[in-house]
């Protein structure tokens, strides 16, 4: 394994920092996060247009740059370092994988290069630590398999519309009109990624009743009738997220086998997932550090910079081990995506989020009063922290399930 970057990975990486360094300032994204969108359409179109990057892990016949997630989640590091709102994650990092991976060629054709170009954003509807299979094993009802909640599927059809007068009473019933085959959804989806913005939903819903009883996934369309999206306020502001409802509202079936690995396609999904936020979270906990350094070395205290103190430095030197570790579990996790059978992004994922909420911590803590304050900077990755925890999940939940899938306690059972 050759643990260097190429020279195209930092070239990716140079431009991207260079593009967001220019148009994507601390006052910039709050701006943009405060407008309906809950992000800058201008910097998702520059970061469509001149680096490719909603398609950069995308085959070059359907638009994409050809890349692979390793460089994608490279660039996402960036995007972590100034925390910027884009529809990234959930249109190129959740959505895209899915629709390559189970979509048909017309679907294909279709969809994935207009995301490519970032003319289409697009979202998952579905419980991201529960059905990405981070947090545990997805075959649960959390798709709506129980008797409540959840997305419900039925296939349409048959008859229905208008309205005829009776020979017998003289009263109107429904006149049957022969409704064309699909599938209709309903049911509701809290914490959906860019829910209210997003101009397509990729829905997970539950399908068959409990005689065949499968998750299937359906593309959605933004303006369809019965769908009512809402946007909630989120404790990270640059993550927007919305309630999904769904009232009868029309849907297709993303590919032509209503008997695929769905599942299997959203568990591996999800790893390469976790392996994206993962850089994301590496790339947030740098530039907090960055920023603490900074102003530890420019605030005096007793006549003195507090950065000489001995017990600030010791400090600081533990979240800069803490960060490098984490850089390396997220760098081997982009390697192993796409090299190796093994799933650690998981893992990568743990080790990073629990990195960055140290680098928060600690960054608020030094800064003093000021760290705590709304205009300070530090908060906000304290924040895109805790945010990511209740998404995806906790640490010591996302590391559970890694033994769990790998079967270590088992296998320590036997040995011993």
């Amino acid at each position: 394994m050759d643990a260097r970057f190429t020279a195209e990975q930092d070239e990716i990486r140079r431009a991207v920092r260079e593009l967001l360094r220019r148009r994507c300032g601390p006052e910039e994204s709050r701006r943009a996060v405060d407008t309906p969108a809950g992000y800058d359409p201008a910097l998702w179109t520059a970061l469509a247009e001149q680096l490719g990057l909603p398609g950069l892990a995308l085959p070059e016949r359907y638009g994409g740059v050809g890349c692979s997630v390793t460089e994608l989640a490279l660039a996402c590091e960036e995007t972590g370092r100034v925390l910027a709102p884009t529809p990234l994650l959930a249109t190129a990092v959740l959505v895209a994988p899915l629709v390559l991976a189970l979509g048909t060629e017309k679907q294909r054709a279709d969809l994935l290069p207009r995301m490519a170009s970032g003319t289409l954003t697009a979202t998952l509807a579905a419980p991201p630590g529960a059905a990405l299979g981070l947090t545990g094993d997805n075959r649960t009802e959390w798709a709506g398999g129980g008797r409540a909640g959840g997305v419900q599927a039925r296939r349409s059809g048959g008859t229905g519309g208008g309205a005829v007068a009776t020979a017998e009473t003289g009263r109107r019933r429904p006149q049957e009109r022969p409704r064309p085959p699909g599938w209709r959804l309903y049911g509701e989806v809290d914490q959906v990624l860019d829910g209210h913005s997003a101009d397509l939903l990729l829905v997970a819903a539950h399908a068959g009743g409990f005689a065949r009883s499968r998750t299937l996934l359906f593309l959605v369309s933004g303006d369809a009738p019965g769908l009512v999206r809402t946007r909630q306020r989120a404790l990270d502001a640059t993550r927007p997220q919305a309630r999904v409802q769904l009232r009868d509202v029309e849907a297709e079936l993303l590919g032509d086998d209503d008997g695929a690995d769905v599942l299997g396609a959203l568990a591996r999904t999800g790893d390469a997932a976790a392996t994206v936020l993962a850089c994301e979270a590496v790339g947030a906990a740098d530039r907090v550090l960055e920023m603490t350094v900074e102003h530890v070395k420019q605030r005096e205290q007793f006549g003195r910079p507090v950065g000489s103190f001995q017990a600030v430095k010791h400090r600081l030197a533990d979240v800069y081990v803490q960060l490098q570790a984490a850089r390396s579990a997220a760098c081997f996790a982009a390697w192993a995506t796409v090299h190796d059978e093994r799933r650690v992004g998981g893992l990568a994922l743990a080790q990073a989020l629990e990195a960055l909420r140290t680098a928060a911590a600690e960054g608020i803590q030094l800064h003093g009063g000021i760290g705590f304050t709304w205009e300070h900077e530090a908060q906000r990755y304290f924040k895109r922290a805790t945010a990511d925890e209740l998404l995806f999940g906790p640490a010591h939940r996302l590391r559970a399930h890694a033994a769990d899938a790998s079967r270590l306690f088992e296998r320590a059972e036997v040995s011993v």
